[in-house]
């Protein structure tokens, strides 16, 4: 599960549209398990603890410009903005029908949020316009070759300077953490997911050319571990 998968299309290539949407996975993997991904995340994964944390790591300020890259139903974009009101924060994602949902949060709390739907090989935000880009449990539903295209576009978005703040499902911490995980390997996939249990994330952020990689904080759920991670562009 995640807040969203991004795009497994290759960037500038050939692939048709026909096939990226097809290779696209709704936040439950079915689109309609959709309505309920606010209540399986917050069953599951013990986001009460973790998000909040994740906000204040990515440390927003007034004046800044953040992106919440597959922000599915918007629960961190909504925390974001409301941690930094005086920031430009948007958000992310290919998926229609969590985006409605976003969008409706986002009024019910009386936030003008900016949502824009595209796939993130599509999104058409300018080189070095983010201060901050910030995701959650998107980065498990990419195969390896689309989790490195998705964090080449993330330091491509980001100012010199600017900050990558992750979280997503990592590295076992014992064999009981690594047999709740197979719940999420298999509703998510084998291939998305196997890099996350044995290494986690870092590998991948160094490779995309990020510096002061760093695993801040682990959080035990009923599934698995959940780490954080900040990068520096």
């Amino acid at each position: 599960m995640g807040e969203e998968h991004v795009s497994r299309a290759s960037r500038g290539g050939d692939v048709s549209t026909e096939h990226r949407e097809s290779s696209y996975v709704p936040p439950l993997r079915f689109r309609s398990l959709t309505g309920l991904y606010d209540t399986t995340v917050r069953a599951t994964t013990r986001e009460a603890r973790w998000r909040p944390e994740l906000v204040a790591q990515a440390n927003v300020r007034a004046g800044q410009r953040a992106l919440d890259l597959g922000c599915g139903t918007g629960t961190l974009t909504i925390l974001l903005n409301r941690a930094a009101p005086d920031a430009e924060v948007l958000g992310l994602d290919a998926d229609v029908a969590a985006l409605r949902i976003a969008r409706e949060k986002a009024e019910r709390a009386g936030l003008h949020i900016e949502f824009h739907q595209a796939l993130i090989d599509e999104a058409s935000f300018e080189p070095a316009s983010f201060d901050r880009v910030v995701s959650s449990l998107v980065f498990h539903h990419l195969a390896p070759p689309a989790k490195r295209r998705a964090l080449a576009r993330a330091r491509e978005w980001l100012r010199a300077g600017g900050e990558l703040h992750l979280a997503d499902w990592g590295r076992a911490g014992n064999v009981w953490h690594r047999v709740a995980f197979l719940g999420v390997q298999i509703l998510d996939g084998f291939e998305n997911t196997r890099d996350h249990v044995r290494s986690g994330l870092e590998p991948f952020l160094r490779e995309a050319g990020f510096a002061e990689v760093e695993e801040t904080r682990r959080q035990a759920t009923p599934l698995g571990v959940i780490s954080l991670y900040r990068a520096r562009r």
